[in-house]
């Protein structure tokens, strides 16, 4: 009587699967602070009405950064996710701020404004500090930013209208770093190999 054997079926093969190539949300946010920034710029040197800084600093400088910091959550960037999160709700903040004050409601003198800029200050030193570890590029930028806020605060506590120009031209400064890092960004994806270096971390 013949054995009947198993038939063997062999190793099946195995299957890879590609994930979706994601694109880079910090392209987004970087866009949005760069081009609210800007914008409070110009309007603060007198070449634009408020109007532009508030719609900006609630749709582009606010919501787009606050999605661009949801999407760096879900790709595990803590640094991404705190900074373009927080400084999307401080957009909001002050966009809100200002037209409350307008209207009446929750009336602010500069002195209030202060205080919350000196709030921000703060945190900012800390991101500026932990920037140091990303790259050359980063670190600058934050070092700009704090002191932007630094001679904003000046101003508001009466240092006067020198602090607040100086303040401005950090800010246009601040926006062209920005801008280069969100360029790097994109240049490196679209011709496949860095274009713009952003240095190494410093520490």
């Amino acid at each position: 009587m013949n054995e009947i054997k198993p038939i063997s079926v062999g190793n099946p093969t195995p299957v890879v699967v590609t994930p979706a190539r994601l694109g880079n949300p910090a392209v987004v946010g970087l866009s949005g602070f760069g081009m609210t920034t800007l914008m409070l710029a110009l309007h603060n040197l007198g070449f634009a009405a408020v109007g532009p800084v508030i719609w900006l600093g609630f749709i582009f400088g606010g919501l787009t950064q606050l999605v661009a910091g949801f999407q760096e959550q879900k790709a595990g960037n803590n640094f991404g996710y705190a900074v373009f999160t927080s400084y999307g709700c401080f957009w909001i903040a002050l966009c809100a701020t200002l037209v409350a004050n307008k209207y009446g409601v929750f009336p602010v003198t500069d002195r209030d404004v202060g205080c919350f800029m000196v709030c921000w200050t703060l945190w900012t030193a800390m991101i500026w500090i932990i920037s140091a570890r990303v790259h050359k590029a980063m670190f600058v930028t934050f070092a700009l930013l704090t002191l932007a806020f630094v001679l904003l605060d000046f101003e508001k506590y009466g240092g006067g209208e020198i602090y607040g120009t100086a303040c401005n031209f950090t800010l246009i400064a601040l926006v062209a770093t920005v801008w280069y890092m969100q360029a790097a960004i994109i240049l490196k994806d679209v011709a496949g190999r860095e274009v713009l270096p952003m240095g190494k971390a410093l520490i």
